[in-house]
């Protein structure tokens, strides 16, 4: 399993936006500091306020709106599925990073959510993915 912490500004803005995304909330392990954004079986989001999550990291929260903190990746289904993403993120409060790049292999966009937390979802054509990943620069 996997388990992504990501501080947010407002816990209600962000919460609607993963929400609008598809995505649900386990509320065993939500309160008013944080919501459990389920993903998939395999992977949450802790969307978490600054100060519950600074109680975790023992370190100053950052703004993914000044600086590169992560590129978070996530596998879709379909080419649809990447464009569905995509288009709910702005319609919930996110921001287009980038539109489709389609490079035969795989086909992806970039949209933030609305603190600037940087995803990518993406479709892997399976006959590329069952080779592994292209040579560098190829």
């Amino acid at each position: 399993m996997i388990f992504i912490s990501l501080p947010v500004q407002d816990l209600a803005v962000s919460r609607r936006f993963y929400e609008g995304l598809g995505f649900s909330v386990n509320e065993n392990f939500s309160d008013d500091t944080t919501a459990c954004v389920v993903v998939s079986d395999q992977i949450f989001v802790m969307i978490q306020t600054h100060d519950r999550y600074a109680g975790f990291a023992n370190l100053p929260v950052g703004n993914p709106r000044e600086q590169s903190q992560h590129l978070l990746a996530i596998s879709c289904e379909s080419r649809e599925e990447v464009d569905e993403l995509g288009r709910r993120a702005v319609a919930h409060g996110g921001t287009e990073v980038h539109g489709a790049e389609d490079l035969g292999f795989m086909y992806s966009i970039g949209f933030t959510d609305p603190d600037g937390h940087a995803w990518g979802p993406l479709w892997m054509d399976p006959a590329a993915a069952a080779n592994g990943p292209p040579e560098h620069g190829a």
